[in-house]
């Protein structure tokens, strides 16, 4: 935030707005509120709690401030640009895109509007135009390594790897403490790092004054960079670090997940779904493809989007959104009303129409993290198809570990942590397949490796579509990508991956303790009723 002029601006703001460039946030905001005690009516100083409720993660109250700020000052623009950013930090891109062109009629030079447009236009699925715009920007302010890093998120997700990787080295170059521009080289799982790139990356990593944030990309990045030249104890000294580091950011709560899916268990009895047969949208159009992270989701999802009569999407934010409608979740689930339960599912079509393209009459959702909502999914869209995703447990939650998420996937940075999740999802689907059998599709992911056209010829018929060839040619299907697992989708079906977790078998002995019996009957169940 750029500092008042004190002769425009009370004494009080101008110190509120100094302690907010600062972070001094406990200054600032009795400052503000003292302020605003006395002159509730002034939009600089609404707009600037706003901007402190935001850094501590209250983005609805710096909505709410900033809605009242512009009713006061509808031409307030520095206003509209924080109410644009806050939506957008709230995965309501549509709704930010909205006031961002308002912004630019007002003020068509401003790079800053244009650089968010152009992330929320991705979020949206407009890459080309997003492309446009970040380049526009950088040939504007080239010196600005976040952008070039941002460009070469989209340039990877629509398939110009070159492009992309080209973006990332720029990035690099202006900023090389920059570790995310490392990582998402990395993540690309195309580049091999040289000598140089690994003692660039060491090098910076050893740096006293890198932020966190860039430590823990760094890590994984590192890891790797020794994991692909057969280094198991140097690249998981590196995984463990960055998991260290992420598991101490997110405060993850493994017994939380585990009381969650007992909740879940308790509630969806046969009974509980034979009261409300009938109830929600009868839409047909979602697929919902789920289970674990890298468990294979993004593959089937490549597989489907190659049909005629389906269109892929991403990993759609929309049904924890509806959770979070519920009151009470899970429990709450067995107070809504028939008319509720229809009317969610409703929304959630609507939410989601926002991602689609074309008109093919089916869309994916491949949010794998909505194994936990499956009861919800079952109530409010019965018609939707379900597929569950499963892979290998040691080699999917070792692929788990050693990937930095972009946002959530808490359970993912403790070996421990990641086997119980793993055990929790497990152990809830199979409560589904008892209670609904048959509603779920399960594709394993080794048997799909093993005999692809066999796997897939027998995806689409139990999923209710007709063969097309081009689902067997799906790596020459063009379209966008978002997951980790972007350009491995663009290759044909290979299997080395499921045996990466074999040379760190000594470091994962407490993921296979958490894993117990789940281990040990995959690709069938344990039966969880013994436990």
């Amino acid at each position: 935030m750029m500092s008042p002029d004190p002769a425009r601006f009370p004494p009080m703001l101008v110190e509120a707005a100094l302690a907010l460039h600062d972070n001094r946030l406990d200054v600032a905001e009795p400052l503000l509120r003292g302020y605003l005690k006395r002159d509730p009516f002034d939009a600089r100083a609404i707009r600037m709690l706003a901007e402190l409720a935001g850094r501590i993660g209250r983005n609805r109250d710096a909505e709410t401030l900033l809605r009242r700020a512009l009713e006061l000052a509808p031409a307030f623009t520095a206003a509209r640009a924080n109410l644009a950013l806050v939506l957008y930090r709230q995965n309501r891109s549509t709704e930010a895109l909205a006031e961002l062109d308002a912004l630019q009629r007002e003020e068509p030079d401003n790079l800053g509007h244009a650089n968010l447009k152009a992330a929320a236009l991705g979020r949206l699925g407009g890459f080309e135009e997003a492309i446009a715009l970040y380049e526009h920007v950088l040939a504007a302010a080239p010196a600005q390594p976040r952008v070039w890093m941002s460009l070469g998120h989209m340039l990877k997700t629509v398939g110009r790897q070159a492009d992309g990787v080209a973006a990332y080295r720029r990035a690099i170059a202006l900023k090389p403490g920059l570790g995310e521009a490392w990582w998402s080289l990395a993540n690309l799982k195309t580049v091999t790092f040289d000598d140089a790139d690994l003692d660039a990356m060491a090098r910076e990593r050893a740096r006293d004054d890198l932020s966190e944030e860039d430590r823990l990309h760094l890590d994984f990045a590192l890891g790797k960079g020794w994991e692909d030249r057969g280094q198991a104890e140097q690249a998981f000294a590196h995984y463990a670090a960055g998991n260290a580091l992420r598991r101490a950011q997110m405060g993850y709560e493994a017994d939380e997940t585990e009381r969650f899916v007992d909740r879940l268990i308790a509630l969806a009895t046969p009974a509980f779904f034979a009261e409300r047969a009938g109830w929600g949208d009868p839409s047909p159009d979602p697929v919902f493809v789920l289970g674990m992270p890298r468990a294979g989701s993004t593959l089937i999802e490549q597989i489907l989007a190659s049909h005629s009569r389906v269109e892929g999407t991403t990993e759609l934010p929309d049904m924890p959104a509806m959770a979070r409608r519920v009151t009470d979740y899970p429990e709450g689930l067995a107070t809504l009303t028939a008319e509720q339960a229809r009317a969610l599912g409703a929304e959630y079509l609507r939410r989601a129409s926002v991602q689609r393209r074309t008109d093919r009459p089916f869309f994916i959702d491949k949010l794998p993290n909505n194994w936990a909502h499956v009861v919800l999914i079952r109530l409010i869209l019965p018609n939707a198809t379900i597929i569950d995703a499963r892979r290998d447990p040691l080699a999917c939650c070792f692929s788990n570990f050693k990937q930095h998420f972009a946002r959530g996937q808490g359970f993912s940075y403790g070996l421990e942590d990641m086997g119980r999740y793993y055990r929790d999802y497990v152990r809830l689907m199979a409560h589904l397949d008892a209670v609904q059998p048959g509603r779920v599709v399960r594709v394993i992911h080794e048997a799909l490796v093993d005999a692809p056209e066999a796997g897939i010829r027998d995806l689409l018929a139990r999923v209710g579509l007709p063969f097309e060839d081009a689902c067997l040619s799906f790596h020459r299907t063009e379209r966008a990508v978002r997951t980790a697992s972007s350009e491995q989708v663009r290759q044909p079906i290979f299997r080395g991956g499921d045996r990466a977790w074999r040379p760190f078998a000594a470091h994962l002995a407490p993921l296979r303790a958490a894993l117990g019996a789940v281990a040990d009957a995959y690709p069938d169940v344990p039966d969880f009723q013994a436990r």
